[in-house]
């Protein structure tokens, strides 16, 4: 029993030593921090002066002093002609005509998945988003932005919607959904 003893002390002891040992020579390490402390350092180079520029605002007259209009921008006058002619352009969607069933899907929702028939007489198939397959034909409707289906061939249906202009009228966009695009 008297071993078991001995053996905790002499670890703690030889602990005692290491850390003794370490701490005496720590006093080189200090008078070189402070030397170097005491270095006077390289002297900073000045920043650079910042040149300050005039400014000067040009104001374009013409003979008799009146102020000339900017000839990079259009008058007043042009921009109302040219919101006329755009709130103008395109009929809006026809809102007397019942929507149809594919209508409720955006159109990248749907995919064309085959068609059946020949010819004139082909009809396309479209799968909605929820897995549901149906048959379309020429001047149906799909989409949210009143697609009227103008083409079915064998690998893609094309369409025609009416999109916002952005200036109160619409315009026609074409779009397409090719076989197998999802």
């Amino acid at each position: 029993m008297m071993k078991l003893h001995l053996r905790p002390m002499f670890v703690s002891a030889l602990a005692l030593l290491t850390l003794a040992g370490c701490t005496a020579g720590r006093r080189d390490l200090e008078d070189w921090v402070a030397a170097e402390k005491a270095k006077k350092g390289a002297p900073i180079t000045p920043l650079p002066v910042v040149k300050t520029f005039e400014t000067f605002e040009y104001k374009s007259q013409d003979v008799n002093g009146q102020e000339m209009r900017d000839p990079f921008s259009a008058s007043a006058e042009e921009r109302r002609q040219e919101l006329a002619e755009v709130a103008g352009n395109g009929e809006g969607p026809d809102k007397s005509r019942p929507p149809e069933l594919l209508e409720k899907y955006p159109l990248d929702g749907l995919s064309m998945v085959g068609t059946l028939g020949i010819g004139d007489a082909i009809e396309g198939l479209v799968k909605d988003p929820e897995g549901v397959v149906h048959r379309v034909h020429k001047d149906n409707y799909l989409g949210q932005n009143y697609g009227r289906i103008t083409t079915i061939a064998e690998d893609r249906i094309e369409l025609v919607e009416l999109v916002p202009n952005g200036a109160g009228g619409w315009m026609e966009r074409q779009a397409s959904i090719a076989l197998g695009d999802q």
